[in-house]
This record gives structure tokens, C-alpha cells and sequence, in this order.
């Protein structure tokens, strides 16, 4: 079988630069984040390299990146990402911030797929991160899947191997370092990826100016979505930090894990 696999993956700022959490006009937002250089989030980057992986070894298969954020960020993370891999974009222009409302972002991202030229739903693979460095916890995927009616769902995923009879099998992350082998019998699916098997492709120039051909059209006509902000905050600020040092000597493990245990308890 064949598959149409959409990939959902958000744009968030470089985890390098200092993300200082403010109150604005708007509600929570990050100091001078029009500023921050943007990189595509690691966990939706897990999932773009397998998809495309899949698609690969699945003749008459197709990849479409679906991707929520302003413009000019968004071209300038797909400036990267194009040279990683082939795919066919598709642009919604509306705001990033990890203050956003999760259901909200589904029901774009979900508007978004179906208005897919060609998309066969019954051949259909969401794949996206299974935690987000924005969003986190795959709440965004999950309603997603439920939003296009997907009811086979599958999240902290680390491989899928596809079948002889089309079926594929999975390896899901379960509680306890635990893994649970699970097997589906076909599309349509939510796949949220952990880590994945497969290291970042290397840059391709070549490969990047035959995604751009389709890339800057999809930026153009990125159609707008209101994203509101996830209710109100009281207050936003980086987590305080609190060190306290003693130097003792000649103590036992056990004697070292007592005494740190008593000092979280107070």
C-alpha cells in the first residue's frame, strides 16, 4: 500500500537564545520574540525524517508538511528544512507562541489537512511529535486525529515497521521504561514520534531549490488563522534558581542519598 502521510510540525525559537517569559498587551509572550531566530521543533523533526524515510520505501507514496506560524518564520526555518528532505508544504499563517490555545491549533492544522488537493483520507498518516518544545505533550496531535475522525492513535512512538500484508508494526513507549508492541492493520492513523530510529539528514542544496519551487507559493498563500491565547496567566517568569554547597568528605552513597532526601523534604 501506498501512503499519504501529512506531517504536523511547529516552528519554535532556537532553544540556544535566552526565552525570557513576559505579560504583554496579548497576554503571555516571550521578550523580544519577533526577534528570536526560529528552528523547527526537535520532536516534529523526529517525525518529518521517518515520514519521509516511509515514503521512500513505499512506492507511490507522498509527504505534505503542514506547519502553523507567522510568514517570515516560517520561510526562514523551511530554508533549512527544504534541503533535508522532499516534501510539499503547506503554510498557515498565525502565531507560534507556546501560549496558544492546543485546541485551537488542531482545528487549523486539522482545516488544514482536509483542504489537501488529492489527500486520500483512507490512505492517510498523521505523524507529528509526540511532545512539542511548545505545546508539549501531544495534546495539539491528538486533537488533530479526533478532529479528522481518526480513532487509531499511537503516541511516544520509537519505530514502525510496515508489513507484507500492509499492516505496520510499533513500538510505543509505555510507563515504567517500558516498551508496548502494537499492530495496525492499515491507515488512516496518528503516529506521535519520541526520537525515532534515524539521525538528521545532511543538507542538500539540490534538493532544497526543487522544494522551494513549491514552497514560496505555499507562503503566499498561507491562509491567516486566529490563534487566542490559553486563558490567562497571573504572572510569567523564568524559574528561580537556588544553590546551596557543603563540602563533606568520607560519606557512603547511602549517606549522601539520606541527607539530599531530607533536604528536598524541607
Amino acid at each position: 500500500m501506498s501512503y499519504h502521510v501529512v506531517v504536523c510540525a511547529g516552528i519554535v525559537p532556537d532553544p540556544l537564545q535566552s526565552l525570557e517569559p513576559v505579560t504583554g498587551p496579548a497576554g503571555p509572550a516571550l521578550k523580544n520574540e519577533a526577534m528570536l531566530p526560529a528552528v523547527l521543533d526537535p520532536w516534529a523533526g523526529h517525525a518529518l525524517f521517518e515520514a519521509a524515510n516511509l515514503v521512500k520505501q513505499q512506492a507511490g507514496s507522498k509527504l505534505w508538511l503542514v506547519s502553523l506560524g507567522p510568514k517570515a518564520k516560517l520561510q526562514q526555518v523551511m530554508m533549512k528544512v527544504a534541503q533535508k528532505v522532499p516534501f510539499e508544504f503547506v503554510a498557515i499563517d498565525g502565531s507560534a507562541s507556546g501560549f496558544t490555545d492546543s485546541a485551537a491549533v488542531a482545528e487549523a492544522l486539522a482545516g488544514a489537512i482536509t483542504a489537501i488537493p488529492g489527500l486520500d483520507q483512507n490512505r492517510l498518516l498523521v505523524f507529528g511529535g509526540w511532545e512539542s518544545a511548545s505545546r508539549a505533550a501531544g495534546a495539539t496531535l491528538q486533537m488533530v486525529g479526533e478532529r479528522l475522525g481518526i480513532s487509531e492513535q499511537f503516541q511516544g512512538v520509537d519505530s514502525l515497521t510496515v508489513g507484507a500484508d500492509d499492516a505496520f508494526e510499533i513500538l510505543e513507549r509505555i510507563e515504567g521504561g517500558r516498551h508496548q508492541v502494537s499492530v495496525c492493520a492499515g491507515p488512516p492513523a496518528v503516529v506521535g514520534w519520541a526520537t525515532g530510529s534515524l539521525r538528521e539528514p545532511a543538507n542538500n542544496p539540490q534538493l532544497g531549490m526543487t522544494n522551494m519551487r513549491s514552497l514560496m507559493p505555499a507562503l503566499q498563500k498561507a491562509a491567516p488563522a486566529a490563534i487566542p491565547s490559553a486563558g490567562t496567566f497571573a504572572r510569567v517568569a523564568v524559574p528561580s534558581q537556588r544553590r546551596e554547597t557543603r563540602i563533606v568528605k568520607d560519606w557512603t552513597p547511602e549517606a549522601i542519598a539520606k541527607d539530599i532526601a531530607e533536604w528536598i523534604r524541607q
